[in-house]
């Protein structure tokens, strides 16, 4: 059986480039890069060099880059650093946020701190007057994510910043479903805090960067030694590290050409969608603004029942297809989508949502066997239930 693989949004392959780039500091250059002799210079000179590449792409300055373990690592250390540094005891954020920023603002409320949720949208889209209505005198930080992992939806972050910096608050963005994929530049986005992963862009599991805005409120998360300028304790992963700035430069460099191929795959898909199971699906995210790699569905039988998630999974998957019903830290679970259930859907329409994620080895006969499985699968299950 061959895989299908649509599930891009939980994790890609590592890029062979990226792990050409990994491999010698692996073996032949193992030092550890905080070492004074021969053994961790070069490594702690490749380090800073991709650390002066990876701020470069962002348009921002080395010294602002902090390494980490991924996007979660860069959320708690964004969101709790950030408040560690204010007196405020004001959150604001949206429930349609990934679990890595939902939780520690959870996390962050039973300390004392009072959260605002932002209203959204019919498309799951914060609007610039809601984020005002809700900034008070005491707002420690927003934080709200670029592009939402579940829907695809890009939010308006550049409207939302310039709110921010009017009124002093600091702002936090997770771009782990953006950077690589859209133009991503610190300075376009205004924001004082950004998280990315690497093993979303074709780099490795267990390495990102969060980005910390030189004079922005923020006090270090993770303690220990002396390592990234007394911000981050641990010692330093030189070879994920090469393998997020590779990966990074390869992506903002084949930015144009990925693109292209992802929005001609989705349109095909949306496309054969409305031609083979018409009455079966609807669309989630916003029509225009949304992110060309990821698709999400809610499906429904001839009957016009929601279909249940978990079954439509597990027969995809017989068939060879990799999908998700959610975020991939979620979907594991037979708990509705909680973004799907914030933007108004019911516990069984939240269930029957399908995400599918696309890459740069998909291809147009892999989108219709997943079309024509889905129809297979419906025609089953209505002739079942009926």
């Amino acid at each position: 059986m061959t895989t299908v693989y649509f599930d891009y949004a939980a994790t890609t392959p590592v890029d062979p480039r990226v792990l050409e780039e990994m491999l010698p500091y692996m073996s032949d250059d193992y030092g550890n890069a905080s070492s004074i002799h021969h053994m961790g210079r070069k490594p702690s000179v490749v380090a800073e060099t991709w650390r002066g590449k990876i701020a470069s792409l962002l348009e921002a300055k080395p010294a602002e880059i902090i390494f980490t373990s991924g996007g979660t690592e860069s959320n708690n250390a964004a969101i709790f650093g950030a408040l560690a540094a204010s007196e405020g005891k004001h959150i604001i954020s949206a429930k349609t946020e990934h679990n890595a920023v939902l939780h520690p603002v959870e996390y962050a409320q039973k300390m004392g701190y009072e959260v605002s949720w932002l209203p959204l949208d019919s498309d799951g889209r914060v609007t610039p007057d809601a984020l005002k209505q809700c900034l008070r005198k005491d707002t420690a930080l927003v934080s709200l994510m670029h592009v939402n992992n579940e829907t695809g939806t890009v939010q308006p972050i550049e409207e939302l910043t310039t709110i921010c910096k009017d009124q002093g608050v600091a702002f936090h963005c997770d771009t782990v479903q953006s950077v690589g994929k859209i133009p991503v530049s610190v300075k376009t986005l205004g924001v004082d805090f950004l998280s990315m992963s690497a093993h979303k862009i074709y780099g490795p599991k267990g390495s990102g960067a969060l980005y910390v805005r030189s004079g922005a409120p923020w006090k270090p998360w993770m303690h220990g030694g002396s390592h990234e300028r007394g911000r981050r304790g641990g010692t330093l992963n030189v070879p994920g590290i090469c393998g997020l700035g590779k990966a990074l430069e390869l992506a903002v460099q084949e930015m144009q050409q990925n693109t292209r191929h992802l929005r001609e795959l989705k349109d095909y898909f949306i496309q054969q969608l409305q031609e083979i199971i018409p009455d079966n699906y609807t669309f989630n995210g916003h029509p225009d603004t949304c992110i060309p790699h990821i698709l999400s569905v809610t499906l429904k039988d001839h009957n016009g029942q929601p279909m249940d998630g978990e079954m439509l999974l597990l027969n995809l998957d017989m068939e060879g297809i990799c999908c998700s019903n959610g975020a991939a830290c979620t979907s594991g679970t037979i708990l509705p989508s909680h973004v799907m259930m914030a933007l108004g859907y019911n516990e069984d329409m939240a269930r029957s949502t399908l995400r599918f994620s696309m890459g740069t080895s998909n291809t147009t006969e892999q989108v219709n066997h997943v079309i024509h499985t889905l129809k297979k699968i419906i025609d089953r299950h209505s002739e079942a239930s009926s």
